[in-house]
């Protein structure tokens, strides 16, 4: 019995593993040894077994990027697309602006752009749902933007009155069961164009939270430049930006109505004091000083589902 022949072609592991027979004392292929080299083969396979162990197996380069990119378990295919086409309306302050104005017909619209965005419907089925259903003349067409946080995100969708540019979901509306389901929060902020359902930072009135048919239907995109981590794990994430990252942007840009520090401050203090006029002084703070808002929306056919073009 002798040494087991290690090959050119064998991995360069075993040469490290395996002394060469010259270092080994007594090593004779005799009947005198047979003990010896007994052991020495055993040791051998050990070595060998754990050498295969070792060797690295060839790896899918495209599966490793999915794992890195978006969490176990976690389907970000694009099943549904939705449009929104966004404008400006300089007339929507006039004091002679008639009751029951409505601003999806607003007659001196100014069209900033359409943004496309692609919806999970396999991880978020009832918020995908819901989110189309409003895509309607009856659901998200006229209302506000309502909140402009630049450098983070702005903030669509509120609920309340038409005239006042805010949502009426209809009373059909299914009742959310993503918002208790822990999967729906496996999605992060984590970069310009997330399309995501607001939970902790919905503005509706408590009053209209109260109400035993409410449903949620407030929505955030985030602006960039970087992540918002600070909404990640509060905020249901849905859907991306497909096409119209620039008029996202644009909107980002919007001034909005910044309080002054020393009113700011003041503002704490009666807040601490539990003053309700705080809390209600805090709404107005950045709210965009134009009028934009989402002239018209709208479902678009999606032949196949697909994955997004970068993953959130």
């Amino acid at each position: 019995m002798g040494l087991p022949a290690i090959s050119p072609s064998s991995p360069p592991l075993l040469h490290c593993l395996l002394p060469p027979p010259s270092s080994i004392p007594n090593l004779k292929p005799t009947a005198n040894n047979t003990k010896p080299l007994s052991l020495l083969g055993r040791r051998s396979l050990i070595l060998l077994s754990a050498a295969g162990a070792l060797t690295p197996f060839p790896v899918d380069a495209s599966a490793a990027l999915s794992s890195a990119d978006s969490p176990a378990d976690v389907s970000v295919a694009v099943t549904d697309r939705v449009f929104m086409d966004f404008s400006l309306c300089p007339s929507y302050f006039n004091s002679d602006r008639p009751i029951g104005f409505d601003l999806a017909a607003c007659p001196d619209a100014e069209p900033i752009g359409r943004v496309v965005f692609g919806l999970y419907g396999k991880l978020v089925p009832q918020t995908v749902a819901n989110f189309k259903a409003l895509c309607n003349p009856s659901g998200y067409r006229g209302t506000l933007i309502h909140k402009i946080f630049q450098g983070q995100f702005f903030v669509a969708g509120r609920q309340g009155r038409r005239e006042k540019g805010e949502v009426r979901p209809p009373v059909n509306l299914a009742r959310n069961m993503d918002s208790v389901d822990s999967k729906a929060f496996q999605l992060k902020h984590s970069r310009p164009g997330i399309l995501s359902l607001c939970l902790a930072q919905n503005d509706d009135d408590e009053e209209i939270k109260l109400n035993p048919d409410y449903r949620n239907v407030e929505f955030l995109v985030t602006t960039g430049p970087g992540p918002c981590p600070e909404l990640d794990n509060e905020n249901i994430v849905f859907g991306t930006v497909l096409e119209g990252m620039d008029i996202v942007t644009t909107i980002a840009t919007i001034p909005t109505y910044k309080p002054a520090e020393r009113i700011r401050q003041f503002n704490d203090f009666a807040v601490f004091l539990g003053d309700e006029r705080a809390q209600i002084a805090r709404t107005t703070w950045d709210r965009p000083l134009r009028t934009v808002y989402i002239s018209d929306c709208g479902e678009l056919q999606v032949a196949k589902p697909s994955l997004s073009p970068s993953l959130p």
